[in-house]
């Protein structure tokens, strides 16, 4: 069997301080998109938790995975 392709986790943490440091910053005065701005955190970290529990399940079963850096390339990440 292949192994399945997922996203590195750097990924996520790149997309979280970008989040995090600048966007929240920039929409400090703007509750509504600051609000926004929450729910994708959310919703990033979410999915974070979602591909660990993948990998888990993954790891348990024998199943080999490869992390993605890019759609065209391969790199495997250790964790």
């Amino acid at each position: 069997m292949n192994p399945i392709p997922l996203p590195s986790h750097i990924h996520y943490e790149l997309l979280l301080q970008l989040l995090e440091r600048q966007t929240l910053s920039a929409v400090n005065q703007q509750p509504d998109r600051r609000e926004q701005v929450n729910q994708i955190i959310i919703t990033l970290r979410k999915a974070l938790a979602q591909q660990k529990q993948l990998e888990a399940s993954c790891l348990q079963t024998n199943v080999e995975i490869e992390y993605r850096w890019s759609l065209h390339g391969s790199s495997v990440e250790s964790d």
